[in-house]
C-alpha cells in the first residue's frame, strides 16, 4: 500500500495525496443487510443546539455494522472480502461463518480473502484471531482491546493502530497502547491479533478545503476573529489579543493544555502516562 501524490494541475491538487487501494480492497458492494443510513445531525443535540463545533454537510453515505464484540466463540469463519468503511479510517473485512452468519470486523494489515479466523478463549496466535489476553504471549501485537469483559473492543481501532502485551501481574495484563501509555487490563478481556490495516492513512494530505467539506467538516474560525457574543476571545479593534489570562473554549472552559482529569480521582490502571503528543 502506497501514498500517491497527485499532479499539481490545480492549486487544490498541488499538495494533495491519497492512498492507492488497488489490489488491497475487494471490488464488491457492501452487504446491504449490514449497512444503515445515518441521519445528519450537524453536531446538534435533541434540542437543535450545536454541541459539537464545525460539523455539517458532507457526502451522503451508508454506515456499516461492525462487530466489535466478536462473541461467536469456537465457530471458524472465512474472510470473503476486504472493504472500505466511510465511518472509520481502517478497512473492514466481511466474515462468513460455518453456520451461515455474516459479520464485518476490523481488518488487520496482513489478512487476505479466504483466510480463516477463530474467536475463542484460547486459540492459535494468528492474524485476525481473537482470544483472551491471558492466553496471548508477551510481545504479541494486538488491536480492538476490551477494557471490561464482554463490553466489546474500545481501544486501538483506528488505521495502522497496534498495541502490545508487555507482561502480566495479579490478574491483569500490562498493555502498551499507541500513545505510549502502559495500562493494566483484566486478563479475561478479549483482544484481536495483529496491527490494523491502512497504515498509510496518517500520511494523507487533504490538499483543499472542499475535500474536508466532503467529510462533513466545516471551516474552523479563530475565536479572536469572532464577536464577543460568539466567543470569549472575540471583540476588540484590529488584531487584538484574547485579553484573557488563559485561552478558553467557545463555552468558556479553559483549553490548550488544561488538564481535565480530576486530581483526587486518579486512574489506578495507568502504570505509565502517555508520551506522544496529541494532534491539535
Amino acid at each position: 500500500m502506497t501514498v500517491k501524490k497527485l499532479k499539481p494541475i490545480t492549486a487544490g491538487r498541488r499538495n494533495m495525496s491519497q492512498v492507492v487501494r488497488t489490489g488491497v480492497l475487494t471490488e464488491t458492494k457492501p452487504l446491504k443487510s449490514l449497512t444503515w443510513g445515518m441521519k445528519r445531525r450537524s453536531g446538534r443535540n435533541s434540542r437543535g443546539v450545536i454541541t459539537v463545533q464545525h460539523r455539517g454537510g458532507g457526502a451522503k453515505r451508508r454506515m456499516r455494522y461492525v462487530d466489535l464484540k466478536q462473541t461467536k466463540l469456537g465457530i471458524p469463519g472465512t474472510i470473503k472480502s476486504i472493504e472500505y468503511d466511510p465511518g472509520r479510517s481502517a478497512y473492514i473485512a466481511l466474515v462468513n461463518f460455518l453456520d451461515g452468519e455474516k459479520t464485518y470486523i476490523l481488518a488487520p494489515v496482513d489478512i487476505k480473502v479466504n483466510d480463516r479466523v477463530v474467536y475463542n478463549v484460547n486459540t492459535k496466535i494468528k492474524t485476525g484471531n481473537r482470544l483472551m489476553l491471558k492466553n496471548i504471549p508477551t510481545g504479541t501485537v494486538i488491536h480492538n482491546i476490551e477494557l471490561q469483559p464482554g463490553r466489546g473492543g474500545q481501544m486501538v481501532r483506528s488505521a495502522g493502530g497496534s498495541a502490545s502485551v508487555i507482561g502480566f501481574d495479579k490478574g491483569y495484563a500490562q498493555v502498551r497502547v499507541p500513545s505510549g501509555e502502559v495500562r493494566m487490563i483484566p486478563e479475561i478481556c478479549f483482544a484481536s491479533i495483529g496491527a490494523l490495516s491502512n497504515p498509510d492513512h496518517s500520511n494523507i494530505k487533504i490538499g483543499k478545503a472542499g475535500r474536508k467539506r466532503w467529510m462533513g467538516r466545516r471551516p474552523i474560525v479563530r475565536g479572536k476573529a469572532k464577536n464577543p457574543v460568539d466567543h470569549p476571545h472575540g471583540g476588540g479593534e484590529g488584531g487584538s489579543p484574547i485579553g484573557l489570562k488563559h485561552p478558553k473554549t467557545p463555552t468558556g472552559k479553559p483549553t490548550k493544555g488544561y488538564k481535565t482529569r480530576k486530581k483526587n480521582k486518579p486512574n489506578w490502571y495507568i502504570i505509565k502516562p502517555r508520551t506522544k503528543k496529541r494532534r491539535k
